[in-house]
């Protein structure tokens, strides 16, 4: 399965990524502000999803929003 980001670059396990929008967190009135670098994200069964840690929490991010590092 490949993954790619908001440009069509291949994304792999450990990759940096940072945000390309600034995105809404669901369920919290906290906003990720675009530019919000992403460090040693895991790839999900979804291609168009990737984990990674925010502010010292795991999210789900759509791989549309995040560019490559």
């Amino acid at each position: 399965m490949e993954v790619k980001d908001g440009n069509g670059t291949l994304l792999s396990e450990g990759d940096s990524v940072k945000l390309i929008k600034d995105l809404k967190v669901r369920g919290s009135s906290t906003t990720l502000k675009r530019g919000t670098v992403v460090k040693n994200i895991r790839l999900t069964d979804d291609a168009e999803e990737i984990e990674g840690k925010v502010e010292r929490t795991v999210m789900v991010l759509k791989t549309m929003f995040v560019q490559k590092m």
